[in-house]
């Protein structure tokens, strides 16, 4: 199996308004994940430096996976906020950046990873507030996956949506993971992962809402552990 958590960090500001970025890492590795997927991880302004620092993530055993300009993991852990922590039974095989339509400055990011469940295309996103550019955003990451070789793929993130996720008929699945906003007591599925037809799901699961992470941010973590279907 191969466990994959999403989490926005909300910049590790938490619900008492103290910046704690080991209390952030304290959650991200209670989730024992293979890749952690995360939102809001750069503080707001230029030039974003990190919020959660890289030297505490390595510390912790992660691999930062580059989407930056090379070496500059200690300004910004990713792209528009947007990271990727990974463990040692990951490989890194290709990464790129999506600019995503909208107002507001948006961007997703993509990894192709060799992992124990074989190939596997990963794509972090914080989408929009806005409903529309939510859908127009979804959009364009479907094309992008469509222009690219058919491999297992997970899409994964914030999604801000409050109802139903439209997926827009490209076979892509939602993992039935727990409830995720507000972190003190969750009544909507913000924070979501979709596969594609040809991974299963095994488990999923989540932060708990009387342990650390009801309080490091107002977001709560998901996770799924995913293998690959054989039927």
């Amino acid at each position: 199996m191969f466990r994959i958590a999403t989490y926005n960090l909300q910049k590790c500001v938490g619900l008492d308004l103290r910046r704690k970025p080991e209390r952030i890492m304290a959650v991200i590795d209670g989730m024992d994940a293979d890749l952690v997927i995360l939102q809001e991880a750069d503080k707001r302004l230029a030039p974003r430096p990190a919020a959660l620092p890289a030297d505490m993530v390595r510390a912790a055993g992660w691999r930062i996976v580059p989407f930056g300009e090379e070496g500059d993991a200690d300004v910004s852990l990713g792209w528009h906020g947007n990271a990727m922590l990974m463990r040692d039974s990951v490989e890194l095989a290709q990464t790129a950046r999506i600019d995503l339509p909208g107002l507001e400055p948006r961007g997703a990011i993509r990894a192709d990873l060799i992992t124990p469940i074989g190939d596997l295309r990963v794509i972090g996103v914080h989408l929009g507030l806005i409903r529309r550019y939510r859908q127009a955003q979804l959009a364009h990451i479907r094309a992008e996956l469509g222009r690219l070789p058919d491999i297992p793929a997970v899409l994964a993130g914030d999604f801000n949506e409050w109802g139903t996720l439209d997926a827009g008929g490209d076979g892509l699945s939602a993992a039935a993971t727990p409830l995720s906003y507000p972190s003190p007591r969750p009544v909507a599925r913000l924070d979501r992962i979709l596969h594609s037809p040809d991974l299963q799901v095994i488990a999923t699961g989540g932060g708990a809402t009387n342990g650390p992470a009801r309080i490091a941010s107002d977001h709560l973590p998901v996770w799924a552990d995913f293998a690959r279907r054989t039927d």
